[in-house]
């Protein structure tokens, strides 16, 4: 389990996170939605311990990510597959190379880290693009790509930030069909930030709204749907009335 306490997170006088409470449980695919620059990233990069709370705690099974020494925050991370908003590939190695950069100083034979490359890139329908650059490819394929390489290592958890920001309708549902299988094959807990509400509720069974700092309410698909609260039925209408003021509200474009 995944759990947020009281998380605060500050970049100057801006507060992002304010007394964040979250729990993801084992075995769920959650989606944290939000405005863009609502902190669902910041989020996210604490569980892989890529940012420190101000305040509060983040616990992955138990264990309090900002307390953790170098080598157990390396063993935390092998379990953790983090997919980039941007894939964060490097252009200079190829497809096969980048994936198998998350084998060094893992005690797996050579045998077995091919074995793991070719089946994570048979996952996301793309092995033969093993030799190819990162640059020779689309946008798409490069996220998909992300997603091999954080599933060859098996992990516990894989986050997803903005999987399908940037991409086509059709390309954005082969990345949700992307997610689905993934979810099914290997059994991780999922957590995805995103503000594409179709995508959402395409693949996630839970849904946290993130807004002012903190969760504005969690819940179902369907109960988040059905959601009463004018700022989370709003938002994912679409509708901009519940965010403006009394003066402005009717002359948004």
């Amino acid at each position: 389990m995944i759990r947020f306490e009281g998380v605060t997170k500050r970049f100057g006088k801006k507060v992002v996170l304010d007394r964040l409470d979250l729990e993801i449980p084992t075995g769920s695919t959650t989606a944290i939605i939000g405005f863009s620059g609502s902190g669902k990233s910041v989020a996210l990069k604490h569980v892989a311990g890529l940012l420190t709370p101000d305040q509060g705690s983040v616990t992955v099974d138990g264990a309090v990510v900002h307390e953790l020494d170098a080598d157990a925050l390396r063993d935390l991370r092998a379990r953790i597959g983090y997919v980039f908003q941007f894939a964060a590939l490097l252009d200079s190695l190829t497809v096969g190379d980048n994936i198998r950069l998350g084998f060094r100083r893992r005690d797996i034979d050579a045998e077995e880290v091919e074995r793991r490359v070719r089946e994570s890139l048979a996952v996301v329908e793309l092995t033969e693009a093993m030799n190819s650059f990162p640059a020779n490819l689309s946008g798409g394929m490069r996220k998909r790509i992300g997603i091999a390489r954080a599933i060859a290592l098996a992990p516990d958890y894989i986050l997803f930030d903005e999987p399908t920001t940037g991409l086509d309708p059709v390309t954005t549902a082969t990345m949700d069909h992307m997610m689905l299988r993934v979810r099914r094959d290997s059994g991780a807990t999922c957590v995805i930030v995103s503000h594409d509400m179709k995508s959402v509720f395409g693949v996630a069974d839970r849904v946290a709204m993130l807004h002012d700092g903190r969760i504005r309410q969690v819940g179902s698909a369907e109960e988040m749907r059905s959601s009463e609260d004018p700022i989370v039925r709003d938002f994912i209408a679409g509708r901009t009335d519940a965010f403006l003021s009394p003066g402005t509200r009717g002359t948004a474009a």
